[in-house]
């Protein structure tokens, strides 16, 4: 696997978001001023709670199909390979993590059975997009953690996946769970969220490196971020830190991170969380605190290191 330098792009946008000419300078501008050659996109599905059966993404809150379409095209046409992440969410704010059924069926209970049929509907839609467009990766979700303990519906859904999709697939477990898919096997690159703290970097890549040298796959950090917000270099994966601004802290977590990993040859890159497809603009950088890298010191650190591999 080449190495990825990647960021993720426009994460969840609703419908017609990308038919704006804003959305296709914040992706050539991203390009540009990061180094990045690659990007991820991330279509939403959405359910209404975390034992809801049926998830939507064909309404106003997931991307149009023709116009991601038109995205990935234009991704392409400035070189950046292409990766999809269909990515589930609920509506009612709970993190997907803790979508969760009964582990036997129950009368009149919501069954894992009908969630697996409505979550496969929603990946193989978007397999065949990726399959069609040419892109250079499929990520079959993103930090299901209760779900990944259903070994054999994941292994059905690859399946299915790669019955249409004959790209790399993937999936983006969760920071701490890494050792916690038993599934790897099936997948053909390993994938998870490299929101770790500071000071911590060497200890959780340690754990990693024993999971990524037992499946002998290849990895890399589907997401990775951190706040420009005092005190989320310690809680990377806390969005709703209520910190002050602070631009350097930011910077300092993105040289301790690729300092460490790239001492890990097994590191195959990152999907760095994330680029908006409507940037804010770059005079008001200094007043910005959350992930977002455009104009701020950061920026110039990824761009040094993605320039440098």
């Amino acid at each position: 696997m080449d190495f990825i330098k990647g960021i993720t792009f426009g994460s969840f946008a609703p419908r017609d978001s990308f038919k704006t000419v804003a959305s296709k300078e914040s992706l050539l501008r991203m390009k540009e001023r990061t180094g990045a050659d690659f990007v991820i996109f991330v279509p939403a599905g959405l359910q209404e709670t975390a034992q809801s059966e049926y998830i939507d993404f064909k309404g106003f809150r997931t991307i149009g199909d023709d116009e991601l379409i038109e995205m990935i095209q234009y991704a392409k046409s400035i070189g950046l390979r292409v990766a999809l992440k269909p990515t589930v969410n609920c509506l009612n704010g709970t993190w997907r993590a803790h979508i969760n059924f009964f582990d036997n069926d129950v009368h009149c209970e919501p069954k894992w059975s009908n969630w697996f049929e409505s979550y496969t509907a929603f990946q193989l839609h978007f397999a065949e997009i990726a399959e069609n467009t040419g892109c250079e990766m499929f990520i079959a979700g993103c930090e299901m953690v209760n779900a990944q303990r259903r070994e054999v519906e994941w292994r059905r859904l690859i399946a299915d996946i790669k019955s249409i999709y004959n790209g790399p697939v993937s999936y983006n477990t969760d920071k701490y769970q890494e050792e916690h898919v038993a599934w790897w096997d099936c997948v053909d690159v390993i994938s998870s969220s490299g929101y770790y703290p500071l000071q911590d970097w060497d200890q959780e890549l340690d754990r990693i490196e024993a999971v990524v040298k037992k499946f002998n796959k290849p990895f890399f950090f589907a997401e990775a971020g951190c706040m420009s917000a005092a005190g989320s270099s310690a809680v990377p994966n806390d969005w709703g830190l209520a910190g002050e601004v602070n631009l350097e802290e930011q910077a300092e977590w993105y040289r301790e991170m690729f300092d460490k990993t790239s001492k890990r040859d097994w590191v195959g890159g990152f999907g760095l969380w994330d680029w908006a497809w409507r940037q804010y603009h770059i005079g008001d950088a200094d007043k910005q605190r959350g992930y977002d890298i455009y104009g701020k010191p950061a920026e110039l650190v990824v761009k040094e290191y993605y320039s440098s591999k």
